[in-house]
């Protein structure tokens, strides 16, 4: 009969230490890649964002001869489904409101994004 190995079996300090070595190496690679996608999809969301809203207050304006005064206007009329949020912000009511040149043609003629970062280009994300 052979001999029981009384060493339990397991892997070593230095195998452990290779294997989150590999690990903290493979992480390095792909996490700035993960973080500039999640970025990249932000400044999308919120340039379609934009020109939803913009063109939807176009509309109105096309509809009833002005522009309305609130983002909840739009809803109630059907002109959206709900206000969408700001990426950045991750709120639909930090969006800067700009009014018309002419107060009589309502209160909201433009939208702009709330947060004061800026863009991957360099721009500032409110002035979009």
């Amino acid at each position: 009969m052979r001999a029981k190995s009384i060493m339990p079996r397991g892997f070593t300090l230095i195998e452990l230490l290779v294997a989150l070595a590999i690990i903290a190496t493979l992480l390095s690679l792909a996490a700035p890649r993960y973080l500039g996608n999640v970025e990249r999809a932000k400044e999308a969301t919120l340039k379609e964002n934009l020109a939803t809203l913009r063109d939807v207050l176009d509309k109105h304006f096309a509809d009833k001869g002005t522009y309305p005064q609130a983002l909840d206007e739009l809803v109630e009329r059907r002109y959206l489904r709900r206000i969408p949020d700001d990426p950045f912000t991750e709120s639909n009511r930090t969006w800067i409101l700009i009014p018309p040149p002419d107060p009589k043609l309502g209160g909201i003629y433009d939208v702009h994004s709330g947060t004061t970062g800026l863009a991957r280009d360099g721009s500032r994300l409110a002035e979009w």
